[in-house]
């Protein structure tokens, strides 16, 4: 391993005293002219890398280069300080280590808020390695593989956390997680696009991840025959396959056109819900190239590009998209042969292939370990899950991912990046369609808004629904989930292909959702049918997540506060949005189920001294109606009733028939479901489990909501507001029991940001809920989240005068 001073990767690193002045050898950015242009980095020959990185308030590097090779070096050697632990936990998975540095009984948090194990997670990326996919994919041209640009932007990167590396060395890493661990190395190029691989498949395959490992072909039975399907069951839960809501994930985003705002140019609101730890967080940055490239706004672990923020003159979100992402196909298989089906009426064999990964024993040796993939032409074998689609004697079941050879999305979101406003924007996904599962809302200087979910989708349209979903379980499935299970005995049933697509077996642009619009669009994780319920979007294949359904109450109170805000009736000034008065808006944390059903259970409790719970025990409605009376309807702070209310929504969502009395009525989507149906017994029930729920925790029922639900962070609590998705907050918190019975966030709120044109160019607020570093002893580790808490914004610095004025900022030059 390099020391501090030694080589990485063929670069030479020069002493750390004659490359690096901060603040004990540089002044203050006050009495220091601010960078201008190219000149503030040193010119050196082809291939050598310069960069300057100018810290602001809250750790937040602003990466100034030549070239975008330049750009990636300053940005990789500045995430590298704050979240370095992070990005090698997430290398050791892409790179099938797990087992060998930490055992192959272990587990680790996967973003889709479930345990992985380390065993299976090592089969499932050694097939992915020993079949060269990566390799593959990286060898094609563009836009299929990747382009230089984005192959400059990667090298420089990785030479940047290289560089971090050589100056620290690994027995003197900052961050006690990873410091003199065996699994700190040097990295690679290859090792990021792994890691981007790895976030395309994130709604699909990594999803399937246990089922495509546990497939293997029945045993006999006893009686030397070989099992038969299962009955089918009667219905199934509508989260079985992963959409926005069964992911953990969503987001809000705003994209306000010249009739929403007071200038009457366009103005933005990002926020994306993900996990507050692991390797899904946001890392804030600005990245410029002069002439090139002036973004700002965060990226995921790892990623070189902005994925989610602002330029001179264009702003955009992203929000997950209920468009599925994979199909399974039903194989009809040959009796007494497992591994043999049938297409169009000839045989065929499955291929397999064994990998094999090293696994840490308790006294430290290695051993090897195998296991042994199968798969069809039509994708790998799948076994999910018990009872439904289940191999047997008779069918099995063949994944199809459509984001399986998806390495354009870097180029995709680095396009948008240097997108002047929506068009260019469009064109940009267009052009490189690697969008892997998320809608795009976006705002221009000119006041255009813009919605689309221009994602990676299986080529499935309605008509070959009918013509191939035809056999139980794939009836059941479309019927319940609305995802396609494929007959995949016939060539008629592969999936189909558009002129315009850049691969097959996908949509292309013109057949996907899109909308501009001079006032609003809007997005909360519901499909595409309503960005802005005067123009809906119709006409589009089921599997993008359908039409005229029924919109989650967050889409619901997204939409109320915009159209408030443009009525009038919300008590804020005037009729169209200013910046103040989106932020206002984003964490005004009304509570929607509240303001639609408090007052009726407030009703009930009052007649309804006591219930009959299911166990046949009586229980005290009493001590609930004054709290819920006296509640603010918000999820405040000082709020006093949320938390019980959030108890009772989720225990009457599974009322028999459902808690609302007035269905849904798709000429109505806004303001439909409502009205809570009293007279159900279950509803009352309800509210006395909420009581005994909070009773049981030691929670009292008037207990304010900042009292229960924070972050603790070396040993401080920090308060959080905000409440579920269930309840109907826009500022959705999501938790999980933490100490001593108090609600812990794991994901919800992450990156908040308004921004909003002006004359003068872009102004943008924003607040990262879980601060910029991962690190304990970092600076950066809580200062956010302190400001989230009391809901403060930090001012986002985008001009050089601006990163200038700064009293905080740091300057570091970096060349090799």
């Amino acid at each position: 391993m390099a020391g501090r001073n030694g080589r990485t990767g063929g670069a030479r690193v020069l002493p750390l005293v004659a490359l690096m002045c901060a603040t004990a050898c540089e002044p203050r950015a006050a009495a220091t002219p601010a960078p201008e242009g190219p000149t503030a980095s040193v010119k050196l020959a082809a291939g050598s890398l310069s960069a300057t990185v100018r810290r602001t308030a809250h750790g937040i590097p602003h990466v100034l280069a030549d070239d975008f090779a330049g750009v990636g070096y300053g940005y990789g050697y500045a995430f590298a300080q704050d979240n370095f632990c992070e990005l090698m936990d997430a290398l050791v998975t892409v790179n099938a280590g797990r087992s060998r540095h930490f055992g192959p009984d272990g587990t680790y948090l996967a973003a889709l808020g479930s345990q992985y194990n380390n065993l299976k997670s090592d089969f499932f990326y050694q097939a992915i390695i020993d079949d060269g996919t990566v390799d593959t994919l990286l060898a094609k041209p563009p836009p299929l593989g990747p382009s230089q640009d984005v192959r400059e932007l990667v090298r420089g990167y990785t030479a940047g956390i290289n560089r971090y590396l050589a100056e620290t060395g690994v027995d003197a890493l900052p961050d006690a997680r990873c410091r003199g661990a065996a699994w700190v190395r040097p990295i690679t190029e290859r090792d990021l696009y792994l890691r981007y691989y790895q976030l395309s498949l994130f709604a699909s395959s990594l999803f399937f991840l246990d089922a495509l490992v546990d497939a293997k072909p029945p045993s006999l039975l006893p009686d030397g025959t070989l099992p038969q399907p299962l009955a089918v069951p009667a219905s199934l839960d509508r989260n079985v396959f992963p959409h926005s809501e069964s992911l953990g994930l969503g987001s809000n985003a705003f994209g306000l056109g010249r009739e929403a705002t007071r200038n009457g140019k366009g103005m933005l609101l990002a926020n994306p819900h993900f996990p507050w730890d692991g390797s899904e967080r946001f890392y804030e940055a600005h990245l410029t190239v002069p002439g090139k490239l002036n973004v700002s706004g965060v990226s995921l672990l790892g990623v070189p590009a902005i994925l989610i923020g602002h330029n001179e003159t264009l702003a955009w979100s992203h929000t997950v998209s209920t468009a599925y992402r994979f199909t399974p196909f039903e194989l009809k298989l040959v009796p007494g042969f497992p591994t043999k089906y049938l297409y169009d009426g000839q045989i065929r064999d499955m291929t397999t292939r064994t990998v094999t990964v090293q696994a840490k024993a308790a006294d430290g040796s290695l051993t090897p370990r195998q296991h042994t993939f199968y798969r069809s032409h039509l994708g790998p074998m799948l076994e999910y899950p018990s009872g439904l689609m289940t191999w047997n004697g008779l069918t099995g079941y063949a994944f199809h991912d459509a984001n399986a050879s998806n390495m354009r999305l870097l180029d995709a979101f680095f396009a948008m990046d240097r997108a002047a406003n929506v068009e260019e924007l469009r064109t940009a996904q267009a052009t490189w369609q690697g969008i892997p599962w998320v809608n795009t809302i976006a705002t221009d200087a000119q006041g255009n808004a813009y919605y689309a979910d221009m994602s990676v989708v299986p080529h499935v349209t309605d008509a070959k629904l009918l013509r191939c979903v035809l056999s139980p379980i794939p009836l059941l499935v479309l019927q319940s989930a609305g995802l396609p299970v494929l007959d995949g005995s016939r060539s008629d049933c592969a999936l189909g292909s558009d002129a315009d697509a850049v691969a097959p077996g996908i949509f292309g642009p013109g057949s996907l959702p899109q909308l501009s619009r001079a006032d609003y669009v809007t997005n909360s994780n519901d499909s595409y049918w309503l960005p802005n319920p005067a123009q809906p979007l119709t006409g589009f294949p089921r599997i993008l997540g359908g039409e005229k359904n029924v919109r989650s109450l967050r889409t619901r109170m997204g939409l109320k506060m915009v159209q408030g805000r443009l009525a009038g009736t919300d008590g804020l000034e005037g009729q169209r949005f200013t910046l103040e008065q989106l932020q206002t808006v984003t964490f005004n944390n009304r509570n929607y189920s509240g303001e639609l059903l408090r007052d009726a259970a407030v009703a009930l409790c009052r007649r309804t001294p006591f219930v009959l719970m299911p166990d046949l025990t009586f229980e005290d409605l009493r001590p609930a109606c004054p709290v819920l009376a006296a509640w603010d309807l918000k999820g405040d702070l000082d709020s006093r009733g949320e938390l019980l209310w959030r108890v009772f929504i989720f225990s009457v969502a599974g009322a028999t028939g459902g808690p609302y009395l007035v269905p849904f009525n798709a000429n109505d989507p806004v303001n439909t479901p409502r009205t809570l149906n009293t007279l159900n017994p279950q509803v009352a029930q309800a509210l006395g489990t909420a009581i005994r729920t909070l009773r049981g925790r030691g929670i009292a029922l008037d207990a304010t909501t900042g009292s229960v639900q924070g972050k603790l962070k070396n040993g401080i609590f920090y308060p959080v507001h905000g409440c579920s998705h269930e309840e109907g907050c826009f500022n959705q918190i999501a938790n999980q029991l933490g100490p001593d019975n108090t609600y812990e966030p794991v994901l919800g709120s992450s990156f908040v940001m308004a921004v909003s044109f002006t004359d003068a160019g872009p102004v943008a607020k924003s607040v990262l809920t879980y601060s910029q570093s991962s690190n304990p002893a970092s600076p950066w580790y809580a200062d956010q989240t302190a400001l989230f808490s009391q809901k403060q914004w930090v001012d986002r610095r985008y001009t050089e005068a601006e990163i200038a004025g700064d009293p905080a900022l740091t300057v570091t030059h970096l060349q090799e």
